[in-house]
This record gives C-alpha cells, sequence and structure tokens, in this order.
C-alpha cells in the first residue's frame, strides 16, 4: 500500500481536512500514453484489498494490460479517516467529506503524482460506483467509460432512511464516542444485514449457499466483522458521505442534477441489481435517459446488493466482466 499526501483539503462543506493522506494500491504499469488506466474506489466497510475480487489475469480488467489504481475512501481507516486523523479532527471531529471531495483528491493523484493523461474506466460496487458517476459528471474531458454496479448517481429518499437506522442503531450504544461501542457495532450489523440481502434469500433458505446454517449464524458472522473491523466513528464519517451523494451537489452543477447527468458524457454501463434494496434499478432507469451514452444492464439475484460482493456469484463475476469489456472495445 501506498500513501499520497495532499496537505490541507479545502471541503465542500467549507471545513478543512488537515494532513489528508489517500491511501492506495496500483497494479499494472502506466503504458506510454498514460491512457490505460482503470480506477476502482473503494466501497462501504471496504478497502483497496477486497477491490482485488474485481480484477485479475484474463478478466475484463487484467494487470497485463491495464493500470489499476485502486484508492481508499477517506474514512476507511486506511485513508485519513477518523481514527487516525490528528487530535483536533480525532474521532466526532473529523470533518464531513463528500464523495465530491474524495474524487477531486482522487484526481489530483492520478494526474498529479501517477502522471496519468486519461482515464480508460472508473468502476465500483456500491459507494465505489457512486464515485464513478461522480468522476464522469466532473471531469467528463478525461473519462473514457463508467460502470457504477448496485449504486447510484443521488442516494434516493429510501436510502437515506436505511442509513438513519443504522446509524441510529449504532449511536443507542452510551458509548458510540468512544469509538468501540460493542452493543452498538452489533446492532448496526444485525439491521444492516437485514438490508444487504433481498426477501427472497432470507425466505428460500439462499444465506445456506454462502455457508451459513442459519439465520442466526449469518447475523453472528455479521456482528463479528464488525465488531473486529470497524470503528464507530469511521463507520459514521461514510455514513455522512453515502447519504450526501449527489453528482451534482457542488460547484460544477449547483444542484442540477439533469445537467450532471446531461454532462456525463463517457460510455457507461449501469448495472443494478433487481433485488438490491439500496440502489433499487428504478433509481438507474430514471437515470440512463439523462445520460448522453449510457445503458442500463439489470442483473437479477436474490442476493440483492450483496451479489456483487467478491466471490457470493460466478454469474455476477461474468456479467460485470462481459460489461466491461463492451465498454472498453
Amino acid at each position: 500500500m501506498k500513501n499520497f499526501d495532499l496537505g490541507d483539503v479545502p471541503l465542500l462543506s467549507g471545513e478543512t481536512l488537515s494532513n489528508a493522506v489517500l491511501a492506495y494500491e496500483t497494479y499494472g504499469r502506466l503504458n506510454e500514453a498514460g491512457d490505460n488506466v482503470v480506477v476502482l474506489p473503494t466501497f462501504y466497510t471496504g478497502t483497496h484489498i477486497r477491490n482485488e475480487g474485481f480484477f485479475g489475469p484474463g478478466r475484463a480488467i487484467d494487470p497485463a494490460r491495464h493500470f489499476v489504481v485502486s484508492v481508499n475512501m477517506f474514512g476507511n481507516g486506511l485513508s485519513t479517516s477518523p481514527s487516525t486523523a490528528a487530535p483536533s479532527q480525532h474521532g466526532a471531529a473529523f470533518p464531513h467529506v463528500t464523495l465530491y471531495d474524495n474524487v477531486r483528491c482522487q484526481h489530483r493523484l492520478l494526474f498529479e503524482e501517477l502522471g496519468a493523461q486519461r482515464i480508460a474506466l472508473v468502476t465500483g460496487w456500491s459507494m465505489a460506483g457512486c464515485q464513478a458517476y461522480h468522476w464522469g459528471a466532473m471531469y467528463p474531458d478525461v473519462v473514457g467509460a463508467i460502470v457504477p454496479f448496485c449504486a447510484s448517481a443521488r442516494t434516493s429518499p429510501h436510502n437515506v432512511v436505511f442509513l438513519e437506522g443504522i446509524k441510529a442503531a449504532l449511536r443507542a450504544d452510551p458509548l458510540w464516542e468512544h469509538g468501540s461501542p460493542i452493543r452498538g457495532l452489533k446492532a448496526f450489523a444485525r439491521v444492516y444485514a437485514g438490508w444487504a440481502y433481498s426477501q427472497t434469500f432470507y425466505r428460500d433458505g439462499h444465506f445456506r449457499s454462502l455457508g451459513y446454517d442459519t439465520i442466526e449464524d449469518l447475523l453472528v458472522d455479521w456482528e463479528h466483522d464488525h465488531v473486529d473491523n470497524w470503528d464507530a466513528h469511521d463507520l459514521l464519517a461514510k455514513i455522512w458521505s453515502w447519504k450526501n451523494s449527489d453528482i451534482s451537489a457542488n460547484p460544477l452543477y449547483h444542484g442540477d442534477f439533469h445537467a450532471a447527468l446531461a454532462a456525463t458524457t463517457a460510455r457507461a454501463i449501469l448495472i443494478p441489481c433487481t433485488q438490491d434494496l439500496y440502489f433499487p434499478p428504478e433509481d438507474n432507469e430514471l437515470e440512463v435517459v439523462q445520460m448522453p451514452n449510457a445503458e442500463l444492464r439489470p442483473y437479477d439475484s436474490p442476493l440483492g446488493h450483496c451479489v456483487a460482493s467478491p466471490g457470493n456469484d460466478a454469474g455476477f463475476a461474468e456479467f460485470l466482466d462481459a460489461a466491461i469489456r463492451d465498454v472498453l472495445a
């Protein structure tokens, strides 16, 4: 893992992120033209390591042909986060960071530090896909293609309700301000699991395909993952970023969502899962008709939002690779 020092970063909120650092990893080599770049931002509770499940030898994204740059989002514990920030911005004092801020800093990394001349593709799952939309709207002159999957260009009201629910579960633990509220993290995980998969997933017992004998086994595993791996303030910071995700809420578009979509001229394939409870295909249907070079390719699975988690569904991996090959052709 490498670090890119950004210094003090002015944020869209009017605050400043002090001594900001982007943690990232690269795979493959930049070609002479500087245009074989594939950007993979990270998703909620994801790191560059989890992103390694989206590419590899013989796949649509292949480090033998592409210069893959996997960038950790602010708040994920590797890039500057509440758990790692300077004392003045540690924990609950961490400033509000938007996906617009993340992508501006990623652009600096790519073009100032790594020597990119053009971005062939930005792609990613969930919040990473939301960042792909931002790349397309913010930098249409340098982005050739985007493939956001299980994502949206703007967080929907129903998605906000979900986020407020898990936030409330976490903060119900009076120890949440200390960053490691065990009861709050367990409650957070249990509520989250109810939305991560579809009703069909639980009703028809598809959890067994993921190695769980019972629903309780799945819930306990989610508890362990959150207690063992995540700081409460990091989770809350990323919830704020997710909740406020909107490709038009910035000085470029001044809240004109239609204008931001219309300006996204990159070749785009939007991949929703038909049973995703966070990012339903209806949201993407509204987007695709306003984007000049976009196509909608829904994928049906009872795994819902988690269909895209690496290793969960080999059929989805093939579907994703086919879309990426098409946009890069």
